[in-house]
This record gives structure tokens, C-alpha cells and sequence, in this order.
């Protein structure tokens, strides 16, 4: 199998033992209890000068452990402080290194700016998870999904006020996007193989309609890479690795867009 398929297999048997220890009609009774006001993502990125989404990211399954001890909480101020215009955070624990108490504790630690759960959703469950546990905005990977499914998923995750990054890499994707997507992303890297390549990106984004937002997501390093794909359309840039890498994630986010 490539490392997408052992990824989602491995998504789809944690999800089961999630099911079971909180059905998903007691996670309906949790989101009746809560109310809290959702952070655009889209918004944010439209209005933002960077567009940088910065990513909170222990480790990868290309490159193994990248900042295993980093503690959430102060990675995600300092990012919020140092000019950030939103925070992703990894929930996926086996490949990943994430979890659902990173997610809290930076859910409690930015306050201005969206928050983007990212995980492998393969399920509608984990969309009222994604409520629960405070997410603004979810991820909905096209190559691990049906366009029925992308469909489904993006029509309960704004019932229940969330945003849809939608994310592609093949142009045979290109027919999964939903009309009422709030974001596209386009993974420069090929999660069936990790290889990343920036000029299929800026190819693949002709293809995608104007009235997209887009999103650039995986192996930017360089201020000269984002002013490309600016250039070409792309109005926000999923960072995690760049600056999670840095002793100071947080400074690490400054000094790069002060380069921008």
C-alpha cells in the first residue's frame, strides 16, 4: 500500500474505537451544550497581507520527528503574536505526532485568529468532533474522498459553522471540488508517494476557477516561493515543517514574513 492508504486504514480503525467509546448521538448532545463564535478562515485570508497559516506539526511521516518536546501553547501564541493569519493543528497521532489535547490547548490559546483541525476526515462523525472540539475550519483530503462525500461533508460542516478547505493534488480532482468550498488547497506534495513539487502546483492552479480562494499547502521554505505563487493567484500558505524545525517556531514565523 502507499502511504495515503496506510494512513487512512489506520484513520479508519481509530475512528471505529472512537465510536464506541462516544457514539455519535452523545457527541450531538456535547454540541448542543456549546456555543462559541467561529474565526473565518476565509475572511481572514482574503483580508490578510501574509496569508500564512501556521502550522503546529511534532512530526511527518517523510521526515520522521521534527520537534517532538515543542509545547503547544507557547508554539501557537508566539505564532499569533508574530503575525500569523491562522493556526493549524495536527490531531492525527500515529503519523503525525498530533492529538486531541494539542488541539484543546491551542484552542485556548489563540483567540483572534481561525483554527484549522488537520486530520485525515473520512467520516461524518469526525465532523461533529471537529464542533466539539472547537475547529473553525476542517481539512477534506480529495484523494482519500468521493466527490459525494466532499459534497456531504462540506453541507454539515457549515450547518454546524465551520469552514471547508478543500484540499487537491491530481487535476482528475478537480471535479470533487463543491460549489460552496470556502477554500481550495493544493498539496505540492503527493501524499501516495511524499515527493513535493511547487511547479505542478502553480500548473494545476489554472485549472481551478477565480472565484476560489486558494491555498498552497506543504514545502514552503522560501519568501521567493510565496511571492511566486502569490503571483499566480494563490492567497494563503500552510507552513508547519519551515518553522517547526526552528528552537523558536514563533520567531522563526516573524523573521519569514518579514522577508515577505
Amino acid at each position: 500500500m502507499n502511504i495515503l492508504n496506510t494512513i487512512c486504514h489506520s484513520k479508519r480503525l481509530e475512528i471505529a474505537r472512537q465510536k464506541e467509546a462516544i457514539p455519535l448521538s452523545d457527541m450531538k448532545n456535547i454540541l448542543s451544550s456549546q456555543f462559541r463564535d467561529k474565526a473565518s478562515f476565509k475572511q481572514a485570508l482574503t483580508n490578510s497581507d501574509s496569508g500564512i497559516i501556521a502550522e503546529f506539526k511534532r512530526k511527518s511521516p517523510s521526515k520522521g520527528w521534527i520537534h517532538p518536546e515543542a509545547d503547544v501553547t507557547t508554539v501557537v501564541r508566539s505564532y499569533e503574536v508574530s503575525g500569523a493569519t491562522a493556526v493549524s493543528c495536527l490531531t492525527d497521532e500515529p503519523f503525525f505526532g498530533g492529538n486531541f489535547a494539542d488541539f484543546k490547548k491551542a484552542r485556548e490559546a489563540i483567540d483572534r485568529i481561525p483554527l484549522l483541525r488537520k486530520d485525515f476526515i473520512l467520516d461524518e462523525y469526525q465532523l461533529y468532533q471537529s464542533k466539539a472540539i472547537g475547529s473553525d475550519v476542517i481539512l477534506l483530503i480529495a484523494a482519500c474522498l468521493t466527490a459525494e462525500e466532499i459534497a456531504r461533508f462540506t453541507s454539515i460542516a457549515h450547518d454546524l459553522d465551520m469552514e471547508v478547505l478543500v484540499e487537491i493534488h491530481e487535476e482528475s480532482e478537480l471535479s470533487s471540488i463543491p460549489p460552496d468550498a470556502d477554500a481550495i488547497g493544493i498539496n505540492n506534495r503527493n501524499l501516495k508517494t511524499f515527493v513535493t513539487d511547487i511547479r505542478h502546483t502553480l500548473e494545476l492552479a489554472s485549472r481551478i476557477p477565480d472565484k476560489f480562494l486558494k491555498i498552497s499547502e506543504s514545502g514552503l521554505s522560501r519568501p521567493e516561493t510565496v511571492i511566486q505563487l502569490r503571483q499566480a493567484g494563490f492567497k494563503g500558505f500552510l507552513m508547519g515543517e519551515n518553522f517547526m524545525k526552528t528552537t523558536d517556531p514563533g520567531e522563526a514565523l516573524k523573521a519569514f514574513i518579514k522577508e515577505l
